[in-house]
């Protein structure tokens, strides 16, 4: 009777530790904002399952993480637009410019990074922690539209 007892209270310990340790990890979440001389950054960790628009595919000026590739793998913007991704997977990634420019760190999954690109040129991109992950975003100038002087 003695060893039943001893049995069940290390079993209702056990689910204890168990449910405190589920509630800490659920609770806990990254969210930064920093700036860099090339654009604003912003990294967090929640987020939700679909674009901007609620639908099933990446909105405008969005790269969702999932099935281990960046989706879309390359994407256009205009100088001074704001690119944000969002992890889809159930593993962290990163966002990284392969020159420097911006590094994500630790995306969790739902969580979102978003960079603004001040300057015109090709920003190739990958994973840290996947390297084989590769994408690129292209900005490029407003083209301002041409008047003529109306004499």
């Amino acid at each position: 009777m003695k060893k039943l007892i001893g049995s069940k209270n290390r079993f209702l310990a056990g689910i204890t530790l168990l449910f405190t340790l589920l509630s800490i990890s659920g609770s806990c979440t990254k969210s930064s904002t920093y700036n860099t001389p090339s654009g604003n950054t912003t990294a967090s960790n929640t987020g939700s399952n679909t674009g901007s628009k609620g639908s099933s595919v990446p909105g405008a000026n969005e790269v969702w993480i999932q099935n281990m590739t960046f989706d879309p793998s390359s994407i256009t913007v205009t100088a001074g637009t704001t690119v944000t991704w969002t992890n889809k997977d159930a593993i962290g990634h990163t966002v990284t410019s392969d020159s420097g420019f911006f590094d994500s760190g630790n995306i969790g999954t739902n969580g979102t990074y978003s960079y603004m690109f001040a300057t015109e040129g090709t920003f190739n991109y990958h994973c840290k922690v996947h390297p084989a992950m590769i994408a690129s975003v292209t900005v490029t100038v407003p083209v301002m539209p041409v008047t003529s002087p109306g004499y």
